[in-house]
């Protein structure tokens, strides 16, 4: 099975993530690439409202509800664990060219770390900690000496010449 890669685009809380993917995007969509995202949360979420018709599906037993309309589709279903990116990958998101994470800090994927030192003293990869093991390039607006790649929060056509020469895209 041919698999899509997965990037995991991590950083601290407010580092920019979000920001850096809204710019990464759109430079991989110029490039002719299906892009798919995931983005992580730990603490859980819920877009099945209490009084939907979604919702109401669930509640009386079904394991999966998809929501269909002409332009999107959404599928909520119960797990018995946190599926991990290449899962999601396999499954759901199998269609794509690459899928970029926002999180996944502790996977063992390639991942890019996004650093503003307006909110953090140092980046994760320069710490001592075993999960940035894999950081292959950091995104920051101040230079940090670090053992990767370093580019410019704006620097996304930068970013995606190395992702693409590293999948190969």
């Amino acid at each position: 099975m041919n698999r899509s890669p997965i990037l995991c685009v991590v950083g601290k809380k407010r580092s920019g993530k979000t920001r850096f993917l809204e710019r990464l995007i759109p430079e991989l969509k110029r490039r002719g690439l299906c892009v798919a995202t995931v983005k992580h949360d730990a603490h859980g979420f819920d877009i099945d409202h209490e009084g939907k018709d979604s919702w109401r599906h669930r509640r009386c037993g079904a394991d999966a509800v998809c929501i269909a309309s002409p332009d999107k589709v959404a599928l909520v279903r119960s797990v018995d664990r946190e599926p991990a990116p290449e899962d999601l990958a396999a499954t759901l998101l199998a269609h794509a060219d690459i899928v970029l994470t926002e999180g996944y800090y502790r996977s063992g994927h390639p991942k890019i770390e996004v650093h503003w030192s307006g909110t953090h003293a140092k980046p994760l990869c320069a710490e001592d900690d075993p999960a940035q093991a894999n950081v292959i390039a950091l995104v920051t607006d101040d230079p940090v000496a670090v053992d990767v790649p370093c580019f410019a929060s704006d620097d996304a056509p930068g970013v995606a010449d190395m992702v693409c020469a590293l999948f190969r895209l």
